[in-house]
């Protein structure tokens, strides 16, 4: 099994191609550590149990890894390789069986709700795909009262240019396409 690596704009966060689905269609998961991974995703812990691994985010059809800001590439990158290729030339599954990639939303109000699919389409249609293409996903957090909350995840957690992608990009984007929204505030998962 060969595995392609990308860079991406985080310096501390690496993207791993499997050349397969590593999520599929079931969504994105994100760990900020090996206590959220317990018991759902044994791939997360595996990566978690090497040294200087401080985040793991799967998406579709990749595997993004975020490193403590001491370590370095070089060393780390062999042995995730290895990890990484040991679990999926076994065909193990990504999730603990019952357990799968949660979603988080929050309650809108009834006279949001058009406005909220709007924002989600946009999100889902337009911001998405780029954001993956960098190793990490947004999520919608919530509306109220013009404000959209959303959390930057994967290599864009923490990403040095993610609030101004939130602030320049998306909330331009948003308010150009919605009137109704006024600002973007980034949330902390």
């Amino acid at each position: 099994m060969f595995i392609e690596t990308e860079d991406t704009p985080n310096p501390e966060t690496l993207k791993f191609l499997p050349g397969r689905a590593v999520m599929g269609t079931a969504g994105t998961a994100d760990f900020g550590d090996v206590v959220s991974a317990k018991g759902r995703s044994e791939l997360a812990v595996e990566l978690f149990a090497q040294a200087d691994v401080r985040r793991v985010f799967l998406g579709n059809d990749f595997v993004s890894i975020t490193k403590t800001p001491e370590a370095e590439w070089h060393a780390l990158k062999p042995v995730l390789l290895g990890v990484l290729t040991s679990f999926f030339e076994a065909n193990r599954p990504v999730f603990v069986e019952g357990h799968s990639a949660s979603a988080v939303d929050a309650a809108i109000a009834d006279q949001d709700a058009e406005t909220v699919q709007r924002i989600r389409d946009l999100l889902d249609d337009r911001v998405r795909p780029a954001v993956a293409s960098d190793g990490g996903d947004i999520a919608f957090r919530g509306y109220r009262d013009g404000i959209v909350y959303l959390s930057m995840q994967g290599a864009c957690a923490g990403c040095p240019s993610s609030r101004a992608t939130l602030k320049h990009g998306v909330e331009n984007m948003l308010r150009h396409y919605v009137p109704e929204v006024s600002a973007v505030e980034q949330v902390e998962d």
